[in-house]
C-alpha cells in the first residue's frame, strides 16, 4: 500500500483553529452534534420518501406526472443521503453512538453500504483529499479525467459534454457495480479494505436484496415493468446526479489543488489542515435553501476541518475558519452561487480533456 504523510510536527493553524471553535461551542453551550432542526428535517424527509413511495406504488397517474414524481423522490433520497446518512456516518448525527449506527444505514436503504462507504469517505477521502492514486472519489477512470496526473484519452476532448450523463449514472452504478467491485476484491481503489465481521456480511447482503425486493420487484408487481423501468431510470438520474455534482463542486473546480501518489511513498510538507484547505471550495453560502437541502456540503471546507461536528453548525464556525485563514495568509476558496461552482467545474473538465503535449505542438506549430 502507498504511503503519504503529511508534515504535522508544528501544526499552528489547525491548533489554533480548534482552539476557537472549540471555545464557540464552550461559550454557546452547544454541543457539536445534531438538533431539534437536524430531526425535524429528519423527520420531514424520510415522511416524504416513504410517502412519495407509497403514492407511485399505489395510484396511477398520467406518464408524466408519474416521471415527476420518480424524480422528487430521488432528490428526497439524495437529501437523505446528504442530511440523515452523512452526518450518522460521520458520528455527529447524535451524540449516542447506537443513534448514528442506526441513522447511518438510511445509506443501506439507499441501496449502497455503509461499512464500505465509511471507509472509502470518512478515512480514504477526508485524510487523502484529491490525492490522485489513493482518493476513491477521483480514481482514474476510463470515461473521465479529473486532474493533470491522469491519463489522457482522446475521448477526454468531449468529457465536458458527456460527463453529465456520467454522473446521472453514478448512483446506479454505485449500488449495482462498484459496492460488489469492492467487497469482492477487498479494495478500495488502492487501499485493502478492513476486515467485515459476519454482522457486516449479513447487513451487505440482506439490504442489498431487500433494495431489490422494494425498489424493483415489488414496482414491478404492483405497476408493471414498464412503467417501473421509467420510474426507476428518472429516480435515479436525479438521485445520482445530486449526489455527484455536490462532490464535484466541492473538490473538482478551477480554485482547488491536486496532489499525486505514484509507487513511492511521499511527504506533503504542509499540515493536513492547509491541505483540506487548498483541495477544497465552499460554495452558494448565502443560500439558505441549498445549505438546508445539501446538508450544509456547500460548506465543504468546514466539514473537511470539522467531519465530526454536525452540518447545522457550519455557517456559523464558517465565519471563525474565513478569519483564521486569512490571518495565515491561505486562500479561503468559496464561490458565491452554485452557477458560479457548475461553471467552474465544467471550465477545469474542459481544460482536462485536452492533452497539454497536444496543445504545446498545436501552438508550436501555429507559430512556424
Amino acid at each position: 500500500m502507498k504511503k503519504l504523510v503529511y508534515n504535522n510536527k508544528q501544526a499552528f493553524f489547525y491548533k489554533a483553529l480548534k482552539v476557537e471553535v472549540d471555545n464557540y461551542f464552550l461559550g454557546k453551550g452547544l454541543k457539536k452534534t445534531g438538533d431539534w432542526k437536524l430531526y425535524i428535517k429528519s423527520v420531514i424527509l424520510i415522511l416524504l420518501a416513504v410517502s412519495m413511495y407509497l403514492t407511485l406504488l399505489i395510484n396511477h397517474y398520467p406518464a408524466w406526472l408519474g416521471i415527476m414524481l420518480s424524480s422528487l423522490l430521488g432528490l428526497v433520497l439524495s437529501g437523505i443521503g446528504f442530511n440523515i446518512m452523512h452526518d450518522a456516518n460521520h458520528g455527529s448525527y447524535s451524540t449516542k453512538s447506537w443513534v448514528n449506527s442506526l441513522m447511518g444505514l438510511t445509506l443501506n436503504a439507499l441501496g449502497s453500504n455503509a461499512f464500505i462507504w465509511k471507509q472509502k469517505h470518512n478515512i480514504i477521502h477526508h485524510t487523502y483529499t484529491n490525492v490522485d492514486g489513493i482518493d476513491d472519489d477521483i480514481a482514474k477512470s476510463p470515461l473521465i479525467r479529473q486532474c493533470s496526473t491522469q491519463v489522457w484519452k482522446p475521448m477526454h476532448r468531449i468529457q465536458h459534454i458527456y460527463l453529465w450523463i456520467a454522473y446521472a449514472l453514478s448512483s446506479i452504478l454505485w449500488i449495482f457495480v462498484t459496492d460488489f467491485v469492492k467487497y469482492g476484491s477487498r479494495m478500495i481503489y488502492t487501499t485493502p479494505l478492513q476486515k467485515m465481521n459476519i454482522r457486516e456480511h449479513i447487513i451487505f447482503w440482506v439490504t442489498k436484496i431487500l433494495y431489490v425486493v422494494f425498489y424493483i420487484a415489488l414496482p414491478i408487481a404492483l405497476v408493471g415493468p414498464g412503467k417501473w423501468a421509467v420510474g426507476f431510470a428518472c429516480m435515479h438520474v436525479a438521485l445520482g446526479f445530486s449526489l455527484a455534482i455536490v462532490f464535484q463542486l466541492a473538490h473538482v473546480i478551477e480554485e482547488t489543488e491536486f496532489e499525486f501518489c505514484g509507487i513511492d511513498d511521499k511527504v506533503i510538507e504542509n499540515e493536513w489542515a492547509i491541505h483540506q484547505i487548498r483541495t477544497t471550495a465552499n460554495f452558494a453560502p448565502g443560500s439558505k435553501a441549498i445549505t438546508w437541502f445539501v446538508g450544509g456540503l456547500n460548506y465543504q471546507i468546514e466539514h473537511h476541518l470539522f467531519p465530526r461536528v454536525s452540518h447545522i453548525h457550519y455557517p456559523e464556525i464558517s465565519k471563525i475558519v474565513r478569519r483564521k485563514c486569512l490571518e495565515a495568509g491561505l486562500t479561503y476558496h468559496s464561490l458565491p452561487t452554485m452557477g458560479a461552482a457548475v461553471a467552474s467545474h465544467y471550465r477545469v473538465m474542459r481544460s482536462l480533456g485536452y492533452n497539454e503535449q497536444i496543445i504545446i505542438e498545436e501552438l508550436q506549430t501555429a507559430e512556424i
